[in-house]
């Protein structure tokens, strides 16, 4: 979708968006449409006791005196309860009722719209954003689509007065960017998408100036990556780790690292998943898609901080030479794990990936991101992810990025009872607990292959990743879940 800043009157052709208020704010081009439409917009807004409630539309089809095909007054509540998240979702709101119609542009009208927050350039950006990302389709396999199925509406203009507008929306643009890839990443059937083949669309963010080292099964196995591998070992796929490396920030001040669980297809292993369902466990990749995406960001906006993204790929399946329950695995930290359940591989992966990010950058902080555990679905359904971490800053900071971003997350228990739960009668850990606490037992695991003198976060994204419901911002599908979270953790922590 194109999207445009101008200052210029409303065009004469397509659909005229218009927000408005509960408390009667709305732009000036609100009272000029009226009087152009010999009061038609006033009377439809009495005929429909129309109240500006935040979400609701009113979809003035026509209108007379006017060469335009609509006019869409999107209501948005009381103006000073209005946030920049408000205004992506008005925007998204807009753009999905008009992707579902025949107009092929459409101008968003903000001159002259006097609300205490966002500013202008934020609110014009904010709203642009919003209608670009509810515009995403991965739609890359359909052949046979009908003509009047397929969207038309590819032209957004924001009329705005602001100046500004325009560069604050180029920041958000890259993040935008980002959010895509990882809708791409997580859409794409495992066929498509395997180790190898996500390992080359990682690649591809050297053209954003991110250095990408990836890692064979063989030096892995010099590097005695045991818990990686063993996931591996039943699939014809060959494992890849992939490291990105963002270094925009002081020469010599230790990164942030981002690590994410790629598992490109998971079918359990020799535990072996329900058929039911099974194919949405392509996108049990999504931790480490929501990585690449980030570092797409990141480096698209050329963001002054340190960055290392590393993710690793496998494919969980079940053939004669397949992990068994029961197996036991040494780590590259040197710690063994008994393996009672082969369909909890996203830990073992992350371990080996966990420890060699340590070893080899030397970060201060780690945050890790994955669709590890159905439990955490129980627990917070598909409203948050599952934080866990015993760093209260760190929480706090994550916190405050999820508020800022929309990325929700909660934040869940991670105690020393967690880590008895976990403990092996024959190695050093098993990679499952008892019935109960799923979630932060796998938090737990993980929290072994961390050092002593690193802050570290545990995101259980299992409940995010993918939507079955449409959202003002995002259609079903993937969803981006984690890129604007960890973007905004960057801008917020770790730049100026």
């Amino acid at each position: 979708m194109q999207i445009n800043f101008s200052a210029a009157a409303l065009p004469k052709s397509g659909a005229i968006i218009m927000p408005v208020f509960e408390d009667g704010a709305k732009p000036k081009a609100y009272d000029d449409l009226d009087k152009a439409t010999d009061g038609a917009v006033a009377r439809a807004v009495k005929a429909a006791d129309f109240k500006a409630k935040k979400g609701k539309m009113l979809d003035i089809v026509a209108p007379a005196g006017l060469g335009n095909s609509r006019i869409l007054l999107v209501g948005a509540g009381p103006s000073k309860d209005f946030t920049a998240l408000d205004a992506e979702a008005l925007g998204g709101n807009a753009a999905g009722k008009l992707l579902a119609g025949r107009d092929k542009s459409a101008a968003i009208a903000l001159s002259g719209l006097s609300i205490k927050k966002p500013a202008a350039d934020e609110l014009a950006a904010r709203i642009a954003l919003g209608a670009r990302m509810k515009a995403y389709r991965f739609d890359k396999y359909r052949t046979k689509e009908k003509k009047e199925d397929k969207p038309v509406l590819n032209k957004v203009t924001i009329a705005t007065s602001s100046t500004k507008a325009k560069d604050v929306y180029a920041d958000y643009e890259k993040i935008g960017d980002g959010v895509f890839l990882t809708r791409d990443l997580v859409s794409e059937p495992a066929n498509i998408l395997y180790p190898e083949s996500f390992a080359k669309r990682c690649q591809e963010l050297a053209d954003l100036g991110v250095k990408v080292t990836v890692l064979t099964e063989a030096q892995m196995k010099k590097l005695g990556m045991g818990s990686l591998l063993g996931v591996a070992q039943g699939s014809s796929r060959p494992p890849k780790l992939v490291a990105m490396e963002w270094m925009g920030g002081k020469k010599g001040d230790a990164p942030v690292a981002f690590v994410g669980k790629g598992v490109t297809f998971d079918t359990g292993g020799i535990s072996l998943k329900p058929a039911g369902g099974m194919e949405d466990m392509k996108w049990d990749m999504g931790g480490a898609g929501a990585v690449t995406g980030a570092m797409a960001a990141i480096a698209g906006r050329k963001a002054k901080a340190n960055v290392i993204g590393v993710v690793g790929l496998v494919e969980n399946m079940p053939d004669g030479n397949a992990q068994r329950p029961g197996d036991v695995v040494k780590s590259m930290s040197g710690q063994t794990i008994e393996v009672l359940n082969t369909d909890a591989e996203g830990r073992l992966v992350l371990a080996d990936a966990l420890w060699w990010t340590q070893e080899t950058y030397k970060p201060k902080t780690v945050i890790d991101l994955a669709t590890l555990t159905g439990a955490i679905i129980v627990s917070l359904a598909n409203e948050f992810g599952g934080m866990f971490t015993k760093d209260d800053k760190l929480a706090k900071a994550l916190d405050a990025a999820s508020e800022t971003s929309g990325d929700k997350l909660w934040r869940m228990p991670l105690t020393k009872a967690h880590d008895e739960m976990i403990k092996s009668e024959i190695a050093d850990m098993q990679n499952i607990g008892g019935k109960g606490g799923g979630s932060s037992t796998a938090a737990a695991f993980l929290g072994r292959f961390i050092k002593d003198d690193v802050s570290w976060a545990h995101l259980d994204i299992a409940g995010m990743a993918w939507s079955t419901k449409d959202k003002p911002t995002c259609p079903k599908g993937g969803t981006g879940f984690g890129v604007r979270l960890l973007d905004e953790y960057v801008r917020a922590n770790c730049e100026g």
